[in-house]
């Protein structure tokens, strides 16, 4: 293109060919149903107009493999109706950028047979016929063998890619040169890859698909490192891409693992996939892949049903590990039937034994609490009251607390709570086999059982802010998470589990710019900025009377100080702008139950 001519001819292609993407992405879907999660089609057709506009604008430069991506379909008996608009969609994609691999599996149907021979010559396309029916992973594992492309995609033989998929990817591949793995997030079709929903995912969180596989489609790895960990494992029918997920990225770092908030696969999800007609096998396979996947050194481990029946949790609590000594640590003053209520359940209901109490009292006068405080220095526990009058200060409380503390761990734990369990401790002790943990959260709700506390966003209402609260508490949220363990960029205060090793990397609570609220927030930001991973399981399960010892902050006398920490919180760590990676960048951040949002331009690969 080095004349006036030819780029001007390259621009009326580009033109025409965007034209043309549209135009056929609306004719292959047929119609505009409202999809759920965004309110109408214009969610996608914004999110394609984009992408238009970024190759239009920014031309991607062509110095790729060719191909760059091999896309990988097991066929088997598939209609026809089906490849050719799966053909099609490869064919919306960038020339040369791409190879078809149909892989088919021993087919017997007349139809397909004759549409694989008919393509079996057509550009870009390889067409393998094997000729016995081995299953998924074999007829995968032969296609990746004949693929050319440094990077491998898989696609089932139902399924199509979106407009603008192969350049998205292609930008993120080489804006990420240590990219090890990829995946995107997807729209969900009927019957007749009309859309339905999107799936708007998180950034890549093993702590979440060690529950769920909510990565699935589209995921792109790297050929030579397929190869060299065998592909696909046989007799994990139905979630063989989930064994195959945890294998690969098992020793992949964070910075290797990219999630494209691109739209880039159509899943046509009909009920008619190997792992929805044999459910019950699936689940199995995708329990043993887990149990292998984290089983500790010569130790097996169980995995069982989480919230949902159909999703997972691996019971590190149920393994031979050695219990670390927690450091209950709670700040409070008088109120004492909520007090002596939390002491009774430390006392006679929790089955994690190896812990102590440290009370850190801002002024009690009520004599029945001064009382039990001296009846639970006898009661058997490790139990100390420190009683110093002063004006409440919770992260100066917390701070004097874990200055007293022996335990590895310390326990934040405000006075209102209620455990509704008396494995919570347990649990939440357990989740520091996952590597990285510095802090662990747990599900707290309201007295009336409706959702108060699954993690905290950092960034809604340009501060920090729970989300789903008020919904039912087994609500699930956005692809199951809430039914799972998963990373969080903060956990509430009110129940949160810190390492003291995390604590002696950061630094203590700030006392002075936080001395009552977002304290927790401006924790966790620093231990996430300090590479530390922040949990929170629904398997920890407490009522919180949130506020009822200290007040609310709505009150008037706490209306100044409030405002003032949320100015410290914006002042110090930009909540405003704020990107959480447990949060799909196209999510509102101006609510509680996030909504879909047209952004002004397209998210950078993260």
């Amino acid at each position: 293109m080095n004349s006036l001519v030819s780029r001007s001819k390259y621009k009326a292609l580009l033109e025409i060919t965007t034209k043309f993407r549209l135009f056929f992405f609306k004719k292959i879907l047929r119609s505009k149903r409202h999809l759920p999660s965004s309110g109408s089609m214009v969610f996608l057709e914004h999110i394609f107009s984009l992408a238009a506009q970024e190759e239009r604008q920014t031309p991607l430069d062509r110095s790729f493999s060719k191909p760059a991506l091999s896309f990988v379909v097991p066929v088997y008996n598939t209609p026809p109706d089906y490849l050719e608009a799966l053909l099609r969609s490869l064919r919306m994609q960038i020339p040369e950028a791409w190879e078809l691999v149909l892989s088919d599996d021993g087919s017997t149907h007349r139809a397909t047979i004759a549409w694989l021979d008919k393509h079996r010559t057509a550009p870009g396309l390889t067409v393998l016929r094997n000729k016995d029916n081995r299953g998924i992973a074999a007829a995968t594992n032969a296609g990746i063998a004949a693929a050319h492309a440094p990077w491998v995609g898989f696609i089932d033989h139902d399924d199509a890619l979106a407009p603008y998929a192969v350049d998205r990817i292609l930008r993120a591949l080489a804006a990420r040169p240590e990219c090890e793995f990829l995946y995107t997030d997807e729209i969900i079709a009927d019957g007749d890859l009309n859309p339905v929903d999107v799936f708007l995912k998180p950034s890549f969180d093993p702590v979440l698909l060690s529950g769920v596989n909510y990565i699935n489609h589209l995921s792109l790895y790297r050929r030579e490192r397929l190869l060299g960990i065998g592909g696909l494992r046989l007799g994990f029918d139905g979630s063989q891409d989930y064994d195959l997920l945890l294998r690969y990225t098992k020793d992949l770092k964070p910075h290797q693992c990219l999630h494209l908030a691109y739209p880039a696969y159509l899943w046509r999800r009909d009920g008619g996939s190997y792992s929805a007609k044999f459910m019950e096998q699936a689940t199995a396979n995708a329990r043993r892949a887990l149990a292998e996947a984290y089983a500790p050194a010569d130790q097996s481990i169980e995995v069982s049903e989480a919230i949902d029946g159909n999703l997972h949790r691996v019971r590190f609590d149920l393994t031979d590990r050695k219990q670390p000594l927690v450091s209950i640590i709670i700040p409070s003053r008088d109120q004492y039937e909520m007090i002596k209520a939390l002491f009774d359940e430390l006392r006679d209901k929790v089955h994690y034994r190896n812990f102590e109490i440290i009370v850190i009292d801002n002024g009690s006068i009520d004599p029945n609490v001064l009382d039990l405080y001296e009846r639970m220095r006898h009661s058997g526990l490790k139990f100390r009251a420190e009683i110093q009058p002063e004006a409440f200060n919770f992260s100066r409380a917390i701070n004097k607390g874990m200055g007293l503390a022996q335990g590895d761990l310390f326990l934040l734990l405000n006075n209102d709570i209620e455990p509704l369990d008396p494995y919570w401790l347990d649990e939440m002790v357990s989740c520091f086999a996952y590597d990285g943990v510095g802090i662990v959260g747990a599900k707290l709700l309201y007295p009336d059982r409706t959702l108060q506390h699954a993690g905290v966003i950092v960034g809604f209402g340009g501060l920090a802010g729970h989300w789903y609260i008020q919904e039912p508490a087994n609500f699930p949220g956005p692809l199951g998470r809430l039914w799972v363990r998963q990373s969080m960029s903060c956990v509430t205060g009110a129940c949160m589990l810190v390492s003291r090793k995390l604590m002696e990397q950061v630094g203590p609570l700030n006392e002075e710019l936080f001395a009552v609220a977002y304290n927790d927030v401006d924790l966790c930001i620093r231990a996430v900025a300090a590479n530390n991973r922040i949990i929170w399981t629904p398997f920890a399960q407490l009522i919180h009377h949130e506020s009822l010892s200290r007040g609310s902050d709505e009150k008037p006398e706490n209306v100044a100080r409030f405002e003032r920490e949320k100015n410290n919180l914006r002042t110090t760590h930009a909540t405003d702008r704020y990107r959480d990676r447990a949060i799909n960048p196209w999510y509102s951040t101006d609510r509680s139950h996030p909504v879909p949002v047209l952004l002004p331009e397209l998210p950078r690969p993260r």
